[in-house]
C-alpha cells in the first residue's frame, strides 16, 4: 500500500507558516528583521538597541533561526546574523491568496459606503426650548420631589 507523502507535508508547511507567523508576533524580533534587511550584522550590533539581557536577546534570535527566518554564522569569535528571504515569501504567497478576498470585500463597503452618502436622509428640526414634546400639546406633571409620610414601620 502506498502512502501519500501531500498530508505530512502540507502538516510541515502549515507548521513552518505559524513559526513565521509567531515569530513576526513581537516587535523586537520584527526590529531585527528590519535591522538584517540592510545588512548582515553581529549578535552585538543587533541586541545594542535593545534594552534587555543579551541572554533574552538570544532568545529572539533563537526564535527568529527556528522560523527560518535568520541564519547565524560564525567568523571567528564574532556570530553573524543575515536574514533567510524564503520564510517571508511564503508567507507572503500565503496572504496573497486572501488579498483578492479581502480587496473584494473592501471595495463592497467603499461602494456601499459611497452610495449611502448620496443618499438623502430626513434630518429633524431641532428642538426648540419651551415648545412642548407631546403631540396632545399637555404637559406632564411634575413628580414629587420626596417621598410621602412616614410609614408605620419607619423609626423616627
Amino acid at each position: 500500500m502506498v502512502q501519500s507523502t501531500a498530508q505530512p507535508e502540507a502538516e510541515a508547511d502549515a507548521d513552518a507558516l505559524d513559526a513565521v507567523f509567531a515569530a513576526l508576533s513581537d516587535s523586537t524580533r520584527r526590529a531585527v528583521l528590519e535591522a538584517l534587511g540592510e545588512r548582515s550584522l553581529s549578535v552585538t550590533e543587533l541586541a545594542g538597541p535593545h534594552d534587555m539581557s543579551l541572554t533574552g536577546f538570544m532568545k529572539h534570535l533563537r526564535v527568529l533561526e527556528d522560523a527560518g527566518l535568520i541564519s547565524r554564522t560564525k567568523e571567528g569569535r564574532i556570530v553573524r546574523c543575515e536574514l533567510s528571504p524564503r520564510p517571508m515569501q511564503e508567507a507572503a504567497v500565503w496572504l496573497s491568496r486572501y488579498e483578492k478576498f479581502w480587496t473584494g470585500r473592501l471595495d463592497a463597503l467603499a461602494r456601499f459606503l459611497y452610495h449611502q452618502e448620496e443618499t438623502e436622509w430626513k434630518t429633524l428640526p431641532p428642538e426648540v426650548p419651551g415648545v412642548p414634546r407631546s403631540p396632545s400639546g399637555g404637559t406632564s406633571a411634575s413628580r414629587p420631589t420626596r417621598s410621602g409620610a412616614r410609614g408605620p414601620t419607619r423609626r423616627r
